[in-house]
């Protein structure tokens, strides 16, 4: 009986302890859980927000010529943008610089500066500008396969001209895809609940350590908390190629098509691995699809070894490395399976 009053009282002293402890530091379990979540947010705010510019750019305006009399010459933009090199070389998106002729960029000390355009690429809404300045502070860069859903992030940038605005929340999803102005697709975007609003775009996704996983691209304006990045694995690859070619090539075998289910009976025949493919409706002049025998009516099932359910399977397949390589396009005609060997050509696409 005396073990027990014993063991009692020492239970009561203990919680009487936490509980002093607790009054006296003011805090509970779930404050410091709210503290580490500031601190987190401050800290990856305070690593990259020297890093952020504010991008302003003039377009031409492409109004009918019976109104240009009427409409300005020209007319503004802005968005965001981040410095990734100490020389000054800014990733933003295509969409905000593609088409500028002139391109000013406000760094975090407020300097104001002419920039150059490097490169952009529609395909996956990036783009290379550069700035002549000295003391710039470069993000650094972290790793898209190290990203997990639920994971918090920060992101970065001019909202309506609001310079250094920060937004927080976690990665909703990841794998992605994401319709491009150009109509390709884009693949492995980050979705993200961080909110994003126009003036976002160009701007870095940041984790908790203050490294940039994505470069803020979209939201979906019907909807609330549903934003995107393209990972900045795909960014690297896009920026080293904007920095040495100014562009990033792609093949292209000329030809336009569209989505067309296979009838049962020919994917059974011929034991398919798809169910549909790429209805071919036209050519371009003189173009590798028409050279390697392509008709109109034509269906594309494969190139190469992989098969093609439609154009967005293509798409991803026309990379760089098959420029000038010759290639084997499988296709139904009628209700033969034909193999034609084609040679992609540098695609000269610039939209």
């Amino acid at each position: 009986m005396q073990s027990q009053i014993e063991l009692l009282n020492n239970e009561l002293f203990r919680r009487e302890e936490g509980r002093t402890a607790t009054s006296q530091s003011g805090r509970s379990e779930p404050d410091d859980l709210m503290d580490a979540y500031s601190r987190a947010g401050i800290n990856a705010a305070e690593k990259v927000s020297p890093s952020v510019v504010y991008v302003e750019v003039q377009q031409p305006n492409r109004s009918r010529s019976g109104n240009r009399a009427r409409m300005p010459q020209e007319s503004r933009g802005s968005g965001s943008g981040f410095v990734f090199t100490p020389d000054g070389f800014i990733l933003t998106n295509s969409h905000v610089v593609h088409g500028a002729n002139r391109i000013e960029v406000t760094v975090a000390d407020g300097r104001k500066l002419l920039a150059d355009l490097i490169g952009d690429d529609p395909d996956t809404d990036l783009a290379v500008i550069r700035i002549n300045a000295p003391n710039l502070v470069p993000a650094q860069l972290g790793n898209a396969q190290e990203i997990r859903v639920g994971q918090l992030v920060v992101a970065i940038g001019n909202p309506y001209g609001f310079q250094y605005s920060v937004t927080a929340g976690v990665v909703s999803a990841l794998g992605r895809s994401l319709r491009a102005q150009s109509g390709r697709l884009m693949d492995n975007v980050i979705q993200t609940d961080a909110a994003l609003n126009p003036g976002n775009s160009g701007g870095p996704l940041v984790n908790s350590r203050g490294e940039v996983v994505g470069v803020n691209t979209a939201m979906i304006l019907p909807a609330q908390g549903i934003c995107f990045a393209t990972s900045i694995d795909t960014a690297k690859f896009v920026a080293s190629r904007l920095i040495r070619d100014g562009k990033v090539s792609r093949s292209y075998i000329g030809m336009a098509g569209q989505n067309l289910p296979l009838p049962r009976r020919i994917v059974r025949y011929y034991d398919l691995a798809v169910e549909s493919g790429i209805l071919v409706v036209s050519f371009e002049e003189s173009s590798p699809a028409r050279n390697a025998g392509l008709l109109m009516g034509d269906i594309i099932i494969g190139l190469d070894d992989h098969p093609i359910a439609g154009i967005d399977d293509l798409h991803k397949l026309l990379t760089e490395d098959r420029i000038g390589r010759k290639s084997t396009l499988v296709v139904i005609r009628r209700t033969d399976k034909l193999v034609l060997e084609v040679i992609p050509e540098e695609s000269r696409s610039r939209t």
